[in-house]
């Protein structure tokens, strides 16, 4: 999913279908569940606190909701939902956020669960995870674009380990063909529906380097499949790009930040900014869900939560299998970065 500048009370679906991580605890007991009302005791104004800073943080800065919706998805899709994609690197380690499809991820995300950690420090030490608040937070900013709602259950712990050799494979890359990314999503145990949900539903409010989308423009063979509006559009806002590695474009030109079913829309005419989009509109697997989202917005907001609310839940650490970090950017006791694979 591209980075660069969801309302429906549902329960949780598929759960047959997810992997968790298996309990590390000598005493053979199951880790304890995932709930909604996790902090009612321990710290009952957490989600108060989250909307505190959420709110305007989105006002002031509108990428942060694209931002922080696409570091979830990497956290989650690299080991699971673990804030492992939060950890810096150090001398001893190179993690997961410095290896190079991470390297576009916008700071926007990470300075946002940044402030919200700091804050929740104050009110609750050592008590909520990283990991519950970009969860928390990236189904907050959706709501706050337009999206729908969908349940969030807390009690994930953060993860120790993170390093960069554990995401190659993992992610979709923008220059992958419809096959590669199909097999990185079956690899999740994600359906079609989800995948076209998911996918559709980060990029109606996501952003992308020109670096993701330019051989599309330029060559040495222009892709045919592009609107020739959008891409002499493209071509005035990406020429200046090999001195300005920065520059980036909505992958939804029409309604730019605002979550809803317009980039289905826009596939449907060309108007794809990313390759791998463009190709959902084409594929015989996917032309016929992108028919129905574009035509239903209802059925994709209803699909694009319930997908959500699965990867809210992917291999997620609990009891011992993790930590409250005291920062997000660093394990408490791991110096090296991490465990031992």
């Amino acid at each position: 999913m591209a980075n660069s500048p969801l309302i429906f009370p549902l329960t949780i679906i598929l759960l047959s279908s997810l992997s968790y991580a298996k309990p590390t605890t000598t005493n053979n007991r199951q880790p304890p569940p995932l709930t909604t009302d996790y902090y009612a005791k321990t710290c009952p104004r957490f989600h108060q606190i989250v909307q505190t800073i959420v709110v305007p943080k989105q006002s002031t800065t509108p990428t942060t909701a694209a931002a922080t919706l696409r570091l979830f998805f990497h956290d989650c899709m690299v080991g699971g939902c673990d804030a492992s994609v939060l950890i810096a690197s150090n001398a001893y380690n190179k993690a997961e956020r410095d290896q190079d499809i991470n390297e576009s991820l916008a700071g926007d995300g990470f300075d946002l669960v940044t402030r919200v950690k700091m804050a929740l420090e104050v009110e609750c030490p050592g008590v909520v995870s990283c990991s519950d608040i970009l969860a928390l937070s990236t189904r907050d900013l959706i709501i706050q674009v337009g999206g729908p709602h969908y349940e969030i259950k807390f009690g994930r712990k953060d993860g120790l380990e993170s390093k960069a050799t554990n995401v190659e494979g993992k992610l979709g890359r923008a220059n992958m063909t419809m096959n590669d990314i199909i097999r990185v999503f079956e690899s999740h145990r994600y359906t079609f529906r989800e995948m076209v949900a998911l996918m559709g539903g980060g990029h109606t409010i996501g952003f992308a380097h020109c670096k993701e989308f330019q051989s599309r423009l330029f060559g040495p063979k222009p892709d045919p499949s592009v609107h020739p509006k959008l891409a002499e559009r493209l071509k005035a806002m990406c020429a200046n790009s090999s001195s300005d590695p920065t520059m980036s474009a909505f992958l939804d030109p029409i309604s730019a930040g605002n979550f809803d079913n317009m980039i289905f829309k826009n596939i449907l005419n060309g108007l794809g900014v990313l390759g791998t989009d463009q190709a959902m509109a084409s594929d015989p697997r996917t032309r016929p869900i992108v028919e129905e989202y574009a035509k239903d917005q209802v059925l994709f907001f209803r699909d694009f939560a319930r997908a959500m609310e699965k990867t809210s839940v992917y291999q997620v650490k609990t009891g011992n299998q993790g930590e409250i970090r005291r920062r997000c950017d660093a394990f408490n006791n791991h110096p090296k970065g991490g465990k031992s694979v």
